[in-house]
């Protein structure tokens, strides 16, 4: 038996013995902590990053996230995970988009799941971004999608009718509207052309479907009236009465490694189901430093907002973060007809954590998952934990 093989053997029973409780000190309000996932168990991989999470039924889970292949900045393969007792324990990491597998003469790598859910069909779906491995970063991708009628255990990919064909990249779970009386489907996403192109731009805007197999573009989010700002990565959930609002990471249009000043996340509000948005504001309340958030409505009809607290993710200079931002995750909730709570503690270990993404499973209860490091060292494994939200 090879080094590679025992190394392999050796992680994987490591991560099923973290997968069934091991303590982990830390400071916040999310408890029964698993490490699901080790980047060891990925031998052709040098980060795991950006998982997903959805409740199928009862206490089914399934987890999707990227494990990004040696050689490349941010693309490789896309897995997925099912737990059966509310993320006590975890299966096998089984693969829903995998770069080895070639299309004619093209070779794909992936990045950034989304899964899904249809209200009115027991089948999940799985969108990604699919870009040419020849590429050194995945911002030229397309939208690739699978589904999977067994609670993700097994995955059949699916080829997509796209009436957008540029560029995009996805982040954020789809959500169900209508739009002048007909079913649709949202599906946030952005584009980063500027950054190869000194003719591109960075735009996000909203693709819809009535289908899941058909999309068209149905919206861009306006830039704010003053200065342009890099919105992307947004999540939309219903606001106010007959209201969507998409809350969105930020950043200096011209000089992406800049935050926003101050750091805020901005949003937009559509009054027609998806159809136009209003102007990108500037979010006072929520903090936003270059890195995913999450922002849902919950069952009870309040709202969550999680995020990185800190500088950027390169950041180095701000007093208390001596190894750069994207560290300690917070969250922020609101009532219906109430502001903003006060800062909370999410998950704090003194380690790198990134891209949170959150399921309710009940009123008030959440699970989550995230992608976490050490002190130093970003998306090394990937994390699972639950959080009570008091109304």
């Amino acid at each position: 038996m090879n080094k590679s093989l025992l190394l392999h053997i050796l992680f994987a029973l490591m991560a099923q013995l973290n997968s069934h409780g091991s303590e982990i000190d830390h400071k916040g309000d999310v408890t029964g902590l698993r490490i699901i996932r080790n980047v060891e168990q990925h031998p052709d991989s040098w980060r795991i990053w950006q998982p997903t999470i959805l409740h199928w039924r009862k206490q089914h889970l399934v987890v999707a996230f990227g494990a990004m292949i040696n050689g490349k900045k941010d693309m490789g393969d896309i897995f997925a995970m099912v737990s059966r007792n509310d993320g006590d324990t975890w299966g096998e990491a089984v693969a829903i988009f995998d770069h080895d597998v070639r299309h004619g003469a093209i070779q794909f790598a992936y990045a950034n799941p989304v899964l899904f859910q249809p209200e009115d069909q027991d089948i999940i779906w799985c969108f990604a971004m699919r870009c040419s491995i020849q590429q050194e970063n995945s911002e030229e991708s397309q939208l690739a999608a699978a589904y999977s009628a067994d609670g993700g255990r097994s995955w059949i990919p699916v080829e997509l009718a796209m009436h957008y064909t540029g560029p995009l990249i996805t982040n954020a779970i789809i959500v169900e509207t209508e739009i002048n009386g007909e079913k649709r489907y949202l599906l946030p996403a952005h584009r980063n052309t500027l950054a190869s192109d000194p003719r591109g731009s960075r735009d996000h805007f909203i693709l819809s479907s009535t289908s899941l197999l058909e999309w068209k573009l149905e919206a861009y989010i306006p830039q704010p009236t003053q200065a342009r700002v890099f919105l992307h990565e947004g999540n939309i959930a219903q606001w106010g009465p007959g209201e969507l609002k998409i809350v969105m990471r930020t950043a200096d249009y011209d000089d992406s490694s800049k935050t926003t000043d101050p750091p805020r996340a901005y949003s937009s509000i559509s009054r027609d189901g998806g159809h136009t948005w209003s102007a990108a504001v500037e979010e006072p309340e929520l903090h936003n430093a270059k890195s995913k958030g999450h922002f849902s409505q919950s069952m009870n009809g309040g709202h969550i907002y999680v995020y990185n607290d800190g500088p950027a993710q390169r950041d180095k200079t701000w007093p208390g973060f001596p190894n750069g931002g994207r560290t300690s995750l917070r969250y922020k909730t609101k009532s219906p007809g109430k502001e903003w709570s006060q800062q909370k503690t999410l998950f704090d270990a003194g380690v790198k954590n990134s891209y949170p993404t959150l399921c309710e499973v009940a009123p008030g209860e959440f699970r989550a998952v995230w992608d976490s490091g050490t002190e130093t060292q970003s998306r090394t494994r990937i994390m699972f934990g639950k959080l009570k939200v008091k109304p």
